[in-house]
C-alpha cells in the first residue's frame, strides 16, 4: 500500500454524488474501505495505523477491517455500525465522487435520511446469505422519497453463498418490482464479495454468470438523467444593495440557463421584469447556467425578498397555499397533527401544519394504514397547509422545489423530510370575504382591548377557580368577557375528542378558534384549559396579534395539586383507571415565559385574580 498518487488526468464525467445505504453489518463500510484501498487512495500513514489496529484488536495476521478506513467514531469500532454519516471524496482516472456511508440502524434514520438527500445515485448494499431486511425495504422507500434518480443493489458476501447466480436473481426480483412500483427511474443490480474485492475494480472469475460491469466501471460509467424541466429558477437567498442604485438578488440558478432580457416573473406575488444584468462572481456575464451562483439585477423596481423565486415567464412555479406530500418522519417526539412546524422549501421559511394524515406506509408490505400520529422513521402520506401562498413544483417534476423540511419552532431542530405530490386546490375557492367592521371596531364600542387570557396549569391547579373570579370582577368594571373553560368544552364543542395527544392538539386547536373569533368580537376571553404542551400553546398564540395572547401559569407542584384535588382524579390516574391524565401518566411542559406567573400554593385564588386584573388595567403584572 502506497500514498496517494499523483494527481489523474481530468475526469471524463462530472461529479457523482453517491450514498451507500443498506442494513447493519450489510458491508457498507468495507465496501467503500476496500474500494479505497484497492484504488491506492489510502494515504500510507493512514494504511499503516490501520494494521497497527487490526493488531492491537487481535485481527487474524493477515485480516483487515476495512470498514475502520471509515467508522471515525470510537463508538462505532466497539459496536460495529456506522452512526454518524461519513464522507468521503475520491477520484478515479475518469470520475471525482462524492460519497456519504449512511448507518444503517433504524434510530439512526435521520443520518442515513441526510446522506440521501442530495445523493444522486444510491448503492443499496444486501447481504446475500441474510437476505432483504425490513431496513433493506425502509432505505429503498426513503431513497425514493428523496427523488434519487437511480440505485444500484450491490449484493454483497457473495462468497457466503457460493457465488450463486439462483441466491442473487432470488434477491433482486422482489426489489425490482418494487422500485417499479416507486417509479425509481433506474434500477441495476450488481454481484459482489466487498471484504475479497470480488468484482469491485474489474469482473471477478468467480462471478463467470454475470455479465455485467464491475462496481467502479458501473459507477464511472453512470450518468446522471437530466431534470425533468429546464426552465431557470433561482430561489433568492440574499438581497444586495452595494450600490445606492444597484439592487441585486443572489441566489444558486436551478433548472435551466438564464441571458440577458430574458423576461421573469417573481413568485408568489406574479410581478414581471426582465433580467438587467448577471453577475458571476465579481464579473458581469451575459448568461449562466444551472448550478451557477448569480447575482440578478432586473429592468424593473419589484418587491423581492430571501426565499421568492426568480423564475422563467415562459414556464413559471405554481402557487398554492395546501398541499398533498409524502413525509418521512425523523423526531423521536411524534407527529400529531395540527402542531405547528416551520417549512422550508428552497431558501423560504413559512409557518405550517399537517392537517391531516392520508395513511402510513407499511414498511414490508407496502401496505397503506390508517394513522393518527407518526413515530420516527414512518413514513405517510399526507395534507399540509402553509400561512400563505408559496411558490413550488410537484417533487417528481423539480426536485429543489418540491422538496421540504419541517423544523420544531421551539428546538429549532428538524423533525421531518417530505416531498410535494400536488396542491390541493381548495384555497384557490375559498376567499376571505371582506367586512366593513373590524375587531378594532367592535372592540372600541365595548371600551375596551380584546384579548385572549390562556390559563394553563396541572389538573386541579386552580386554573378555573381563578378565571371564574376575574370574569365577575371585570363583569362588575363593565367589561365584556366569555370564560371557555375546558371541562364545559368537552360536553359539547370537544365531546368527540378522548385524551391522547392527539385529541389534546384538536382540542386546543378548536378552543383557540373559538377564542379568536371571541377576540374579534372585541371579547375578553378567558380560557381555562390544561394544554399540557409548549408546542400546542405556541399554535395556540399564533392565531393571535401581537399583545392580543396572555399566558398565564397558574403553578402549583404536582403533590400541591393532587391534595385538593376535588374529583379525585389523581388517585384514580395512580389506580391505573385513567390513561393519559397529566401529571401522572402524561407529562405537563411548563411554560418557559409567560406573561403572568401565579403562584397558586402560595396565595389565595383572590389575590391571584386581582394579579390578573392588575397587569390588564395597568399592562403589567402587580
Amino acid at each position: 500500500m502506497s500514498a496517494v498518487p499523483a494527481s489523474p488526468p481530468a475526469p471524463a464525467l462530472p461529479p457523482l454524488r453517491l450514498a451507500i445505504i443498506g442494513s447493519v453489518d450489510d458491508g457498507k463500510s468495507t465496501l467503500l474501505g476496500r474500494l479505497l484501498a484497492d484504488c491506492g487512495l489510502v494515504p500510507e500513514d493512514q494504511w499503516q495505523a490501520l494494521l497497527a489496529e487490526c493488531r492491537r484488536r487481535g485481527l487474524p495476521e493477515g485480516e483487515i477491517e476495512y470498514a475502520w478506513l471509515n467508522d471515525g467514531l470510537e463508538a462505532e469500532r466497539e459496536q460495529g455500525i456506522t452512526i454518524d454519516v461519513a464522507w468521503r471524496y475520491f477520484r478515479t482516472a475518469r470520475r471525482v465522487f462524492i460519497v456519504a456511508d449512511c448507518p444503517g440502524h433504524e434510530q439512526y434514520t435521520r443520518n442515513m435520511a441526510s446522506g440521501l438527500s442530495r445523493a444522486e445515485l444510491a448503492v443499496l448494499l444486501i447481504d446475500a446469505s441474510r437476505g432483504v431486511t425490513r431496513q433493506t425495504l425502509r432505505h429503498l422507500r426513503i431513497a425514493a422519497l428523496f427523488g434519487v434518480p437511480g440505485v444500484l443493489l450491490a449484493v454483497n458476501k457473495m462468497d457466503r453463498v457460493g457465488f450463486s447466480r439462483e441466491r442473487f436473481e432470488e434477491l433482486v426480483a422482489p426489489l425490482a418490482a418494487l422500485a417499479r412500483e416507486l417509479r425509481i427511474p433506474r434500477l441495476e443490480a450488481i454481484p459482489i464479495a466487498a471484504r475479497e474485492g470480488e468484482n469491485l475494480l474489474r469482473p471477478s472469475a468467480r462471478l463467470p454468470w454475470h455479465g455485467g460491469p464491475s462496481l467502479l466501471a458501473f459507477l464511472e460509467s453512470y450518468r446522471v438523467p437530466p431534470p425533468a424541466r429546464e426552465a431557470a429558477r433561482l430561489a433568492v437567498s440574499l438581497v444586495l444593495r452595494a450600490e445606492p442604485e444597484f439592487r441585486g438578488y443572489a441566489g444558486t440558478l436551478a433548472g435551466g440557463g438564464i441571458a440577458l432580457g430574458d423576461e421573469v416573473v417573481v413568485l408568489p406575488s406574479g410581478q414581471r421584469s426582465r433580467v438587467a444584468e448577471i453577475r458571476r462572481g465579481f464579473a458581469a456575464v451575459p448568461r449562466a447556467g444551472a448550478g451557477d451562483a448569480v447575482v440578478l439585477r432586473l429592468a424593473d423596481e419589484r418587491d423581492v425578498g430571501r426565499g421568492d423565486v426568480i423564475a422563467a415567464a415562459r414556464a413559471p412555479l405554481a402557487v398554492a397555499d395546501q398541499f398533498a406530500a409524502q413525509l418521512l418522519w425523523l423526531d423521536e417526539e411524534p407527529l400529531l397533527p395540527g402542531r405547528r412546524y416551520w417549512l422550508r422549501l428552497a431558501t423560504l421559511e413559512v409557518g405550517a401544519q399537517v392537517t391531516e394524515i392520508r395513511h402510513r406506509i407499511e414498511i414490508e408490505s407496502g401496505q397503506r394504514l390508517a394513522a393518527r400520529r407518526l413515530e420516527a422513521g414512518e413514513i405517510a402520506h399526507l395534507h399540509l397547509a402553509a400561512d400563505r401562498p408559496i411558490p413550488f413544483a410537484p417533487f417528481a417534476e423539480e426536485r429543489p422545489f418540491g422538496a421540504f423540511l419541517l423544523v420544531d419552532r421551539e428546538r429549532g431542530a428538524t423533525v421531518a423530510a417530505g416531498a410535494i405530490e400536488y396542491a390541493l386546490r381548495r384555497a384557490t375557492n375559498v376567499h376571505w370575504q371582506p367586512v366593513a367592521l373590524g375587531a378594532e371596531a367592535r372592540a372600541r364600542i365595548k371600551g375596551q382591548r380584546p384579548r385572549c387570557l390562556w390559563f394553563t396549569g396541572l389538573p386541579a391547579a386552580g386554573k378555573s377557580t381563578v378565571a371564574d373570579l376575574l370574569e365577575q370582577r371585570l363583569h362588575a368594571l363593565g367589561y365584556h368577557t366569555m370564560l371557555l373553560d375546558g371541562d364545559n368544552l368537552r360536553h359539547g364543542l370537544n365531546r368527540d375528542l378522548g385524551f391522547t395527544p392527539e385529541d389534546r392538539v384538536e382540542n386546543i386547536r378548536r378552543v383557540a378558534e373559538v377564542a379568536r373569533l371571541m377576540c374579534e368580537a372585541g371579547l375578553i376571553v378567558l380560557v381555562s384549559l390544561v394544554s399540557p404542551y409548549r408546542a400546542d400553546r405556541a399554535m395556540a398564540r399564533s392565531l393571535f396579534r401581537a399583545g392580543e395572547f396572555v399566558e398565564v401559569f397558574v403553578d402549583v407542584p404536582p403533590e400541591v395539586a393532587a391534595a385538593r384535588d376535588p374529583k379525585g382524579l389523581y388517585a384514580k390516574a395512580r389506580a391505573g383507571l385513567i390513561p393519559n391524565f397529566t401529571g401522572v401518566n402524561a407529562p405537563y411542559e411548563p411554560p418557559e415565559a409567560p406573561e403572568i406567573r401565579l403562584p397558586a400554593a402560595e396565595e389565595p385564588p383572590e389575590r391571584l385574580a386581582e394579579r390578573v386584573l392588575a397587569y390588564l388595567l395597568e399592562g403589567s403584572p402587580r
